[in-house]
């Protein structure tokens, strides 16, 4: 059994709270197709109940620590103290059209000794698998017990990418057809499966080779950004700098991949 801290066993137990009734609705959306209203509003109470869940944990564990939430936006905590970044369902819409992908993302942020904020720990849970990928700064990543390194592979056009696509109003089209242009070429393969959370937490495995998306918020990648990290990867934003938070984009990979992906990417934006 890989030792953890104690903060990584809160939030396993939160995610692994929220899970059996997130399994239940997952079921109970095939037949909800069929109506006319459609499963959109169960969808919405899905999400709300998972998240309603595990703040309820987090907060029990932890009084007087804030956090950031996909539904409900920032609860105050003590501004002293750590925060958790929840996304209680990551892959909605694969959830609403009864795709078995999707995802419960916590990470825990913490404030540096000279200025700003760094993640710290990380969380991305797969309720139908049970797969729990979780990493600590400086002490790896891991799926359960098992190590995890991003792919050893160093040729694009060997490697399998991952992406996400602009949609109902949400990002640029046009941007992304311009980088899909210089990608797909390049590569074995581009997969766009529907939870940012779980393709990093891919990356980190090694199952995909790198991953680019923009238009993503906290709450998506902030548990796969430190398990890329932390399995030995790299991740940028497109013009190769370390404020992809800030400017809510996201090139992942390990060294060889990551390189030659950011300048594919870079290239087609500037």
């Amino acid at each position: 059994m890989v030792s953890h801290s104690g903060l990584i066993t809160v939030m396993q137990r939160a995610a692994r709270k929220a899970a059996p009734r997130l399994r239940r609705d997952f079921g109970e959306v095939e037949q909800l197709q069929v109506s006319r209203k459609g499963p959109a509003d169960f969808v919405s109470m899905a999400d709300k109940r998972s998240e309603a869940t595990i703040v309820d944990e987090l907060r029990y564990a932890r009084p007087d620590w804030g956090l950031l939430v996909e539904e409900a936006g920032e609860i105050a905590g003590n501004p002293d103290k750590p925060r958790w970044i929840v996304d209680p369902l990551d892959g909605t819409t694969n959830f609403l059209h009864g795709v078995p992908h999707f995802s419960i993302s916590i990470a825990v942020e913490e404030k540096k000794a000279g200025g700003g904020t760094e993640i710290t720990q990380a969380l991305v849970y797969q309720p139908l698998t049970d797969d729990s990928y979780w990493a600590e700064k400086g002490r790896g990543a891991w799926l359960q017990d098992a190590r995890l390194r991003v792919s050893a592979r160093r040729d694009l056009n060997e490697s399998l990418i991952g992406t996400g696509m602009p949609h109902c109003g949400r990002g640029d089209p046009e941007r992304w057809a311009k980088i899909y242009a210089a990608v797909g070429p390049q590569v074995s393969g581009v997969r766009r499966f529907g939870s940012a959370a779980l393709d990093l937490a891919w990356v980190a495995a090694g199952r995909m080779d790198g991953f680019w998306e923009d238009d993503l918020d906290l709450w998506d990648t902030a548990a796969g950004v430190l398990l890329v990290k932390e399995a030995g990867g790299f991740v940028t934003d497109y013009r190769g700098g370390d404020r992809s938070f800030e400017r809510r984009e996201y090139v992942a990979g390990s060294s060889a991949i990551h390189s030659k992906l950011q300048k594919l990417v870079a290239g087609a934006v500037r």
